[in-house]
């Protein structure tokens, strides 16, 4: 069966990372790559550029804010932007079916504090996505979900939990909205794997965050258990994170024997 990689990568201003997206596309056996925070309005999204790379690539974005693209190796069919059960003007979802796969790009609220509106808008958004997952689930066996949740689902996956005790990003409510899409059907396809220890997606690009490795686990791929029998991989590609202007978040992939 031939390998099917997907990844998730959010560039914090595609505008600022598209050498570094078009570079990995170019290097790395990646058939769908994910973006969040692209960080533009659809009329200067650089859809050419990706054309002229022989990629295929959906998008729906906004002016300096959230932002969310597909790019891939393949043709994408059946695109659908945004929730259609929330009215929204922050463009945080895109669904396209590529290769048999239903492919799910989404940028999840972040929240900003437990108490402040921001996070009931995170709430309500997290609602409808799991809604929206539950219809999408009855007629794709096949579906794959990729982001930046905002989301660390488990304290191994903060670098101190004691320091973020009582935060958005980890919060009780948070971490179960994530297991309700785990009890739709859905794997976490990194923890399908033994992996290493502190292991992160995210870190502050201040304080030395990278350096220091004081980081967070928010970027997941999350997979219909048809999918999660066949996956062979789950990495964090850390190597990104050291590029000259990288993003704060680094690319997470996985590999599956469609």
């Amino acid at each position: 069966m031939p390998a099917f990689t997907i990844a998730t990568w959010n560039v914090n201003s595609l505008k600022v990372r598209l050498p570094q997206v078009l570079d990995y596309m170019a290097k790395n056996t990646v058939d769908v790559l994910c973006l969040q925070e692209t960080k533009m309005t659809d009329e200067v999204f650089p859809e050419q550029a990706f054309i002229d790379a022989g990629l295929h690539v959906s998008f729906t974005g906004q002016k300096t804010y959230n932002g969310v693209a597909i790019i891939s190796k393949l043709p994408q069919h059946d695109i659908q932007r945004n929730l259609p059960n929330f009215e929204d003007p922050q463009q945080r979802l895109i669904t396209a079916t590529i290769s048999g796969v239903r492919i799910i790009c989404a940028y999840i609220v972040n929240g900003q504090a437990l108490e402040s509106e921001k996070f009931i808008y995170k709430m309500n958004w997290l609602a409808a996505l799991q809604n929206y997952l539950s219809d999408e689930l009855k007629n794709h066996e096949k579906l794959a979900l990729l982001g930046d949740f905002n989301i660390a689902p488990e304290d191994r996956d903060v670098h101190n939990p004691e320091k973020w005790e009582g935060c958005n990003l980890v919060s009780p409510a948070e971490r179960a909205a994530f297991n309700d899409m785990i009890a739709l059907g859905l794997v976490d396809s990194f923890r399908l794997f033994e992996q290493p220890e502190k292991s992160f997606s995210w870190w502050d690009y201040r304080q030395m965050g990278f350096r220091r490795n004081a980081g967070l686990r928010i970027d997941h791929i999350l997979l219909t258990e048809t999918l999660a029998k066949k996956c062979t991989a789950c990495v964090i590609d850390k190597e990104p994170r050291r590029h000259e202007q990288p993003s704060d978040h680094t690319p997470v992939l996985t590999t599956i024997d469609i």
